[in-house]
């Protein structure tokens, strides 16, 4: 879940400073606070850009809160590395029954909270300043429900596993001034969340994972434990299985036309907004607890910035629009350097999916065709100015 904790870190620090936004957060939490920020009768632009970076927490504590529920703390959830569901949370004692349509419920529910940030965030102008901080102990995810902040439940402690590197340690708090450049940089991580959820709910998922759960209870009725395999699968072979085949599964058959492009449509307006906040960054002046600097200044994050970290990060971007548009084309095994795959027109008409087909070729032959093909040099040259960590920067920049 790399892709998600530097994005907990940074989308945590949405509060105007002289509101006293940052204790009412940490006092009451994520929803109550939205609600106050959505009856503002004439909202600032940092009262707006606060609205959005609530609304996008807000969207991965309900996501958080229906795991709890339904007890998906580990297992197959966490094993699947799909965002949001990585994320480690405690577990529930008393978990309600779990329905293999609260998968699709949850991804819903993201989808439905980043429209509301993307909405709050698209009232402001290059033109409005916005000043928002807020220390990112203060903010925390309401994992149960109940309304009281519980060990836990922190954005740090929650984003601490995934930015150790998978060892559970202790991440510092920081205090991030957010301006009007910032604007554009969330609003390409809420197109990034729902370009993501609108191509798992194409998949319908729902199921793929009944058919495993169903298997796997039967498995379990005869009451006999399952062989050992650890030189194979480390005595997980069971559940290797059947994240396989959940995911095998899921991926055949019919995706929904509407939501594959909507997705294309969302990761477009990733690449957008990127372009639009690296336009708006060298313009500033100061350097007040910067998130991502231009070359004047210094991130609050304490990671370094190189100067070409825009023009480098942007030139990778154009390359993923390139794909998205169908200029550039997906390198396929079964033909030559001169043609791919066309992955606009895939996602403009989908066809049927099967695994094997996908393997052997015969479910992309409509989409091949001759063509300029991606061949990955700016992310190379990308990941040598970020000296190999190109993992990290690429969440950190979107």
């Amino acid at each position: 879940m790399r892709l998600l904790a530097p994005l907990l870190l940074t989308l945590a620090t949405t509060a105007q400073a002289d509101t006293g936004l940052s204790d009412r957060i940490a006092a009451e939490g994520l929803r109550v606070t939205e609600v106050s920020l959505a009856a503002l009768p004439s909202p600032t632009p940092s009262d707006r850009f606060a609205l959005g970076g609530v609304r996008f927490l807000a969207g991965l504590e309900r996501a958080l809160q229906l795991r709890y529920a339904v007890g998906l703390s580990e297992g197959l959830a966490v094993a699947s590395g799909v965002p949001v569901l990585g994320l480690p949370i405690a577990e529930n004692p008393s978990p309600e029954p779990f329905e293999p349509g609260m998968i699709d419920d949850l991804f819903r529910g993201v989808e439905s909270d980043m429209a509301g940030a993307l909405a709050a965030l698209s009232t402001i102008q290059d033109s409005d300043e916005v000043a928002v901080e807020i220390d990112t102990a203060d903010l925390w995810f309401d994992i149960d429900a109940n309304g009281i902040r519980a060990p836990g439940e922190g954005v740090m402690e929650v984003a601490a596993f995934a930015l150790a590197g998978g060892f559970r340690t202790e991440v510092p708090s920081t205090t991030i001034r957010f301006d009007t450049a910032d604007a554009a940089w969330l609003s390409a991580y809420a197109h990034l969340l729902s370009g993501l959820s609108e191509a798992i709910l194409a998949l319908a998922p729902s199921d793929a994972i009944a058919r495993v759960l169903d298997a796997r209870a039967a498995f379990e009725a005869l009451g006999l434990p399952p062989p050992k395999y650890d030189y194979l699968f480390g005595g997980d072979m069971g559940d290797t299985a059947d994240l396989l085949a959940m995911f095998v599964m899921a991926v055949e058959g019919q995706p929904d036309p509407a939501r594959s492009r909507a997705t294309r449509d969302h990761l477009l307006a990733t690449v957008q907004d990127n372009r639009r906040f690296w336009s708006l960054v060298p313009r500033e002046g100061d350097d007040d607890r910067e998130w991502i600097p231009n070359k004047n200044q210094h991130s609050a994050t304490g990671l370094p910035f190189p100067p070409d970290t825009g023009a480098r990060w942007l030139a990778v971007l154009s390359d993923a629009e390139g794909v998205l548009k169908g200029d550039l084309l997906i390198p396929f095994w079964r033909v030559g350097p001169g043609a791919g795959l066309d992955l606009h027109a895939l996602l403009e008409n989908p066809p049927e999916l099967d695994v094997a087909g996908m393997i052997q070729g015969a479910t992309f032959t409509p989409f091949l065709r001759e063509g300029r093909l991606a061949d990955g040099r700016n992310l190379l040259v990308f990941e040598q100015l970020v000296q190999g960590d190109s993992a990290l920067y690429a969440v950190m920049l979107n």
